[in-house]
């Protein structure tokens, strides 16, 4: 996934996280800098006191730089505990050793403990470090002015160091998260891709056989039937390279009766009587086309894999929930009961019906028909149902080929 870039004047691309990062360490070393800035005011001959309270200074603030990495919340505890223990020992030493204070150096301690210790740990220690800054401010001058001024460097400091951090490290989470969702949405994508390819190509590919083994009987002794083969042959090509071509784009759309049609064309050309009932109302469109890939699904699946001679297509609802039924009398011996449907072809189906809150089935019965059951509500999850009329359609094939 391309990553949101910040334009700089200057034409650079800076990622976002990389971006909350440089804001923190300019404000980070802004800080530093300030106080530096106020030592050597109070120090104008720069003393040996001045650069041992520097040195203090610039340590506090390497170890802030550690604190402040992504990986610091995971750091063990004695490293969290030494840390914070030499920081507080680097803040605290000036103004023992020297009586030396300024305003905000606590700040970075208490800023490292909110991001180091657990909540509500961490703001009892920031609180203190707050006040033991009201302590020191108190002993060095008795104005209420600097007592304030000391007390609220130290707590907006600290406030604005943990604020600061969290927040790059969220940049930084959240466009992990949305790389994540990227890479997760390109499976899905793939995913529909092949599912589609299998659903619909399957389907015409089986038909295109089937015609063809056919039209290769028919040449010899009806010229002309075959003839119009083909013409049949060359129509299913063309629709399957429109379908290819719909898929590339997105979810193609089907309907169930033009499909329950179509399959029972396509089984009558494969000799096998067929009964059509088709008794329901009208679907949105999630609905129809799940349910049309159901049934062009479970006819190439036939097709494949028995040897039916007789088949029953039947669609009825009940309330607002439809019911397609497919069954057909090609199975083996078997001792009945249900059938695993994990594979790639019934997978899919079952994937599609659970997302618009359906279900799908696959049994073999005691007098050896398959049936493949799938039911779905008449309209797909926050979509109205429309009282449509019903459709109803109870046909039979007497298996000659036309």
């Amino acid at each position: 996934m391309t990553e949101t870039l910040a334009v700089r004047p200057g034409g650079e691309d800076i990622p976002q996280p990389t971006l909350a990062r440089r804001i923190l360490l300019v404000v980070l070393c802004s800080y530093v800098f300030n106080g530096i800035i106020n030592l050597r005011l109070d120090n104008p001959h720069q003393g040996q006191q001045f650069w041992w309270t520097l040195g203090c200074v610039l340590g506090v603030f390497v170890l802030q730089l550690t604190v402040i990495s992504a990986n610091a919340p995971g750091w063990p505890l004695w490293r969290k505990t030494a840390t914070l223990g030499v920081q507080a020992v680097l803040t605290y030493l000036p103004f023992f050793a020297f009586h030396e204070v300024w305003g905000g150096m606590a700040g970075f301690l208490a800023g490292s403990f909110l991001l180091l210790v657990r909540r509500p740990l961490a703001w009892a220690y920031f609180s203190v470090i707050v006040a033991s800054m009201y302590v020191f401010a108190a002993h060095n001058y008795h104005t209420a002015n600097w007592i304030s001024y000391y007390v609220v460097a130290t707590m907006l400091l600290g406030l604005i160091v943990f604020g600061m951090t969290r927040l790059s490290q969220l940049v930084a989470e959240l466009y992990e998260v949305r790389e994540e969702l990227a890479r997760m949405a390109v499976t899905r994508e793939r995913l529909r891709f092949a599912r589609d390819l299998h659903d619909l190509l399957g389907y015409s590919l089986s038909s295109i056989t089937l015609k063809t083994e056919l039209t290769y009987r028919l040449v010899p002794k009806q010229p002309q039937r075959a003839k119009e083969e083909l013409s049949g042959i060359l129509e299913i090509s063309r629709q399957a390279l429109a379908d290819v071509r719909e898929v590339a784009r997105a979810y193609r759309d089907m309907s169930l009766e033009a499909e329950a049609v179509s399959a029972k064309g396509m089984l009558a050309a494969a000799e096998i009587d067929t009964e059509l009932r088709l008794e329901y109302g009208t679907l949105d469109p999630a609905t129809d086309t799940v349910l049309a890939t159901t049934l062009r699904e479970g006819v190439t699946n036939m097709l494949r894999h028995s040897k039916a001679q007789r088949c029953v297509i039947s669609v009825t609802q009940a309330d607002a929930a439809v019911r397609l039924e497919l069954g057909n009398d090609g199975v083996v011996a078997h001792s009945g009961g249900l059938v695993d449907a994990s594979g790639s072809g019934l997978g899919n189906l079952r994937t599609r019906l659970v997302e618009i809150g359906g279900s799908l089935d696959a049994r073999i019965s005691e007098d050896l028909w398959f049936w493949l059951v799938a039911q779905a509500p008449r309209a797909a999850a926050g979509q109205p149902v429309d009282g449509g009329p019903a459709r109803s359609t109870d046909l039979e094939d007497s298996g000659t080929a036309r």
